[in-house]
């Protein structure tokens, strides 16, 4: 995993000090290559123990590691950025904007795939095709995504059940049975009332599947399996969109992946398709 992104994804988990630590990093990343661990202490008003406790933390040696691979993922970065946006005059911005647009949903795309472990997603992609039925759940933007790829499951001839209504859905879980699976959406995990349905329906022996995002949260916490998303920007309205544009191509990618593992699901959706085709013809 690239290193700010497991800095991102593991900042809820540490102290205040270490917070500091990563917050600096991720403010500075392009700055860290002229940084000692003792100047990085200074400039923090730590001890230079604590920079090197951080980095053995994030699984490296010491910090000449960690600010080794923080410049490669920089200069990496850099590459690809100063490769692509095309030429604009001065005052033009439609292009540049276009541009950046474009290489920042493909970084979260990348960032998001490398977040999430091939083993951990064919487990889940196992634990979906399996379930006798799969309950979908999400709130607000969250459930326009949830109701998508419930009608994907549902074309691919699973017993799908779909609500964007709590009360609705704490209802359906008396039809939840042991090996049913639950998808829950949620950003950042934190609503009350997902995290109660999540442990009602692992009470009756179902498995829950979280899709947040790649930070630490309650939903995630306790699932059984994660799905998670990574989309940064400094801008609050970049930062959704590319939330939005990185869960999508997860879907897609895992959608993909539940076609390919069970032949006769990917048979069922042929039909399904020709099917639909037929009634909107007629």
């Amino acid at each position: 995993m690239p290193p700010l992104v497991k800095i991102r994804s593991e900042r809820d988990h540490m102290s205040a000090i270490e917070r500091r630590i990563a917050d600096f990093i991720l403010d500075n990343a392009h700055l860290l290559r002229d940084y000692s661990s003792q100047q990085l202490a200074s400039a923090l008003g730590i001890s230079q123990s604590s920079v090197v406790k951080f980095s053995q933390k994030l699984g490296f040696k010491g910090y000449p590691d960690l600010k080794y691979s923080i410049g490669q993922a920089v200069a990496r970065a850099g590459s690809d950025a100063g490769a692509g946006p095309p030429a604009a005059e001065p005052g033009d911005d439609y292009a540049q904007i276009a541009e950046r647009l474009r290489l920042s949903r493909s970084a979260a795309d990348e960032e998001t795939r490398l977040a999430n472990a091939q083993a951990d997603v064919e487990a889940i992609v196992r634990l979906i095709d399996g379930a006798p039925k799969v309950f979908v759940y999400g709130l607000g933007d969250d459930g326009l995504y949830a109701r998508e790829f419930a009608m994907r499951l549902s074309l691919l001839g699973m017993l799908t059940v779909h609500h964007a209504d709590p009360v609705l859905m704490m209802a359906n879980l008396s039809a939840a049975r042991p090996g049913d699976v639950m998808l829950v959406f949620s950003e950042f995990g934190k609503m009350p009332q997902l995290f109660q349905l999540s442990r009602q329906f692992q009470d009756v022996g179902g498995k829950v599947v979280s899709i947040t995002r790649h930070s630490a949260n309650p939903l995630r916490a306790h699932a059984d399996g994660a799905l998670v998303v990574c989309a940064h920007d400094p801008a609050p309205h970049v930062a959704q969109l590319l939330y939005r544009s990185a869960l999508q191509s997860l879907l897609d990618f895992m959608f993909v992946l539940l076609c390919h593992a069970n032949p006769d699901r990917h048979r069922q959706l042929g039909v399904n398709l020709e099917r639909i085709e037929h009634l909107i013809d007629t």
